[in-house]
């Protein structure tokens, strides 16, 4: 007969509780904690010690997993910490506080009434998941978004306007793109605001007793502080719970990671601006003739027409290229590119006795 200390399934609570009623299993005393199973097998008698199972809490997700969803909304809050931060104009610290398992009830009971409650939904998975914002820090978002400065705020303990509705979804509209963000990590998904609610208590997304994944990030904004709850149910990642091993997604991470990083990298790269300046041709003048310049004054050169000249990109020679016109304008063909000269070998000094 196998003992597992953790997790049991059907077949083996069946099989404990047939040997307790058929006597070849007695239990012996028992604790807060633990207790001591007399198991009587070929090998004779032999006890393990098994720490207590609540079936009213049962654990459904293993604590590799546990650790796997931090690491992933760890990365979420950072992220999400810097895009409030440059949206408000001031430091926001985005932060995750504690992880564990509940029963939906719990979790809806430990909530403040009113409280600002979204639930999220995304087509690639089942089920909806819950986003809770504390009133503690999100009415200082909101007075941060009409122009105060949270220096007397009063918190006041009533539900959300529509005015104040619509300001929040801005500050859920980015949790939720740096949300799937990170939950592409595990599987592509695109979450999107289904509801809003004021009591969650009037909401009910899985039966009382469901075992949930509650996550609880710790949001500061100067002296003002305020947490925020993404409520997971087991139904949502039971999917992709192969996923969630602790080896599988760390390697996953680190290949998708520097993936993405490139993307990212190349296209704000793309975009960014850079100056070209082609250098027609060199010549020497005297400081004297340079002062008497004039609009219509030729400056003779050594280089012939038709030559090719340098093309520079932030003052680095990159590309030689020939004069022309285009469309009535000045314009430079390019030609070809200038190669980089090898590097110079480096001399070792010479080790002196």
């Amino acid at each position: 007969m196998t003992v597992m200390t953790d997790v049991l399934d059907q077949s083996e609570v069946d099989a404990l509780l047939a040997a307790v009623d058929a006597g070849t299993v007695s239990t012996g005393s028992s604790s807060n904690h633990s207790q001591s199973l007399e198991i009587f097998g070929s090998h004779g008698r032999s006890s393990v010690d098994v720490q207590t199972y609540d079936f009213k809490r049962p654990e459904r997700v293993s604590k590799d997993q546990m650790r796997a969803l931090e690491a992933l909304h760890e990365g979420f809050g950072r992220n999400f910490g810097a895009a409030l931060s440059g949206y408000l104009r001031t430091i926001i610290e985005v932060s995750v506080a504690h992880i564990e398992q509940l029963t939906y009830s719990e979790f809806i009971h430990s909530l403040p009434n009113p409280t600002c409650f979204n639930l999220l939904k995304a087509e690639q998975l089942d089920g909806q998941l819950c986003l809770e914002i504390s009133p503690l820090i999100i009415y200082p978002i909101i007075d941060r978004l009409l122009g105060g400065s949270n220096a007397d705020l009063f918190i006041p303990q009533r539900p959300l306007t529509q005015i104040e509705q619509r300001l929040v979804q801005r500050i859920t509209d980015r949790a939720m793109h740096f949300l799937s963000e990170a939950w592409s990590n595990l599987t592509p998904v695109t979450f999107s605001l289904t509801d809003f609610e004021s009591n969650p208590q009037l909401v009910q997304i899985v039966p009382p007793n469901e075992t949930v994944v509650v996550i609880g990030f710790e949001l500061r904004m100067g002296n003002r502080a305020g947490t925020m709850s993404l409520c997971i149910p087991y139904n949502v990642i039971e999917p992709i719970m192969n996923q969630l091993s602790a080896q599988s997604w760390f390697t996953y991470v680190k290949r998708a990671g520097g993936e993405d990083s490139v993307r990212k990298v190349a296209r704000t790269v793309s975009t960014a601006q850079v100056e070209i300046r082609a250098i027609l041709a060199r010549t020497r003048i005297s400081l004297n003739d340079l002062l008497m310049l004039q609009p219509g004054d030729l400056i003779t050169t050594e280089k012939r027409v038709g030559t090719e000249m340098v093309l520079q990109i932030e003052g680095k020679n990159k590309f030689h290229g020939i004069l022309g016109q285009f469309h009535g304008k000045k314009a430079i063909r390019i030609t070809r590119p200038i190669k980089a000269p090898p590097p110079e070998p480096s001399i070792e000094p010479r080790a002196q006795n």
